[in-house]
């Protein structure tokens, strides 16, 4: 995780350079100062301060706001600022969850990241087999990235700017049981991004991974012979 979100920022610091944010926030700024300065209103309010206005306060701060919805050049850094903060922040993590869940314990084997090669973790098929490309895949941008990931940080986006309200908290707060249910409730404590895949996390050092599911029969086949053979007749 602090692997992943450090690989995050840096991509996003890049994205966000490539993109020009920092010109549309800019815009922005410059814009609540000047409407800010001409109402002698501050843009910035607290819940609490703004529950102290006054009623003319009140009135030049709606002023101010209508004044601000009326620049066109303000709304326009507004609604870009909105859709680029969404866009860098998924491809952000897309981009780190490719490297470091994806590509990374393809090339280490074992399903194994950074994280998991340090604590000697694995990760396998649940029948005992090496996990694949396809399952990795599954796990990695449906499972982690798409839904333990982009729903709760698109959910808490959207939340930020305000065009969501029960709703996104409530399927937020559903996500997070799930999680916590799957975790307590099934055999190998699975959350959902392992279910969907058909992987468990495993200690390297003590279990077995077959190279496919014959391997894993005739292994089965050999010590079952020979338990039988070592038993008297």
């Amino acid at each position: 995780a602090i692997l992943l979100g450090i690989a995050a920022v840096l991509l996003a610091l890049c994205l966000s350079a490539a993109l020009g944010y920092d010109g549309y926030l800019g815009t922005l700024n410059a814009a609540y100062e000047k409407y800010g300065a001409e109402y002698g209103v501050d843009f910035s309010l607290s819940l609490s301060e703004y529950d102290a206005l006054t009623g003319d306060e009140n009135e030049r701060l709606r002023e101010a706001y209508a004044a601000l919805g009326a620049d066109e050049a303000a709304v326009r850094a507004y609604n870009m600022m909105i859709r680029l903060t969404a866009a860098i922040t998924a491809m952000s993590l897309l981009l780190a969850f490719a490297i470091l869940e994806y590509a990374v314990p393809l090339l280490m084997k074992n399903g194994q990241t950074l994280g998991k090669k340090i604590f000697s973790l694995g990760l396998m098929r649940a029948d005992g087999v090496r996990v694949s490309a396809t399952a990795l895949f599954i796990r990695t941008f449906l499972g982690k990235y798409a839904i333990g990931t982009m729903v709760p940080v698109f959910i808490l986006l959207m939340l930020y700017f305000g065009s969501i309200g029960l709703a996104g908290t409530i399927v937020l707060l559903g996500l997070a049981v799930l999680q916590l249910t799957l975790l307590l409730a099934t055999y190998y404590h699975t959350p959902v991004h392992d279910l969907l895949a058909g992987t468990v996390e495993i200690d390297l050092p003590s279990q077995m991974i077959f190279e496919s599911r014959e391997a894993l029969i005739a292994y089965k086949e050999k010590v079952h012979a020979e338990k039988a053979a070592a038993q008297p007749y």
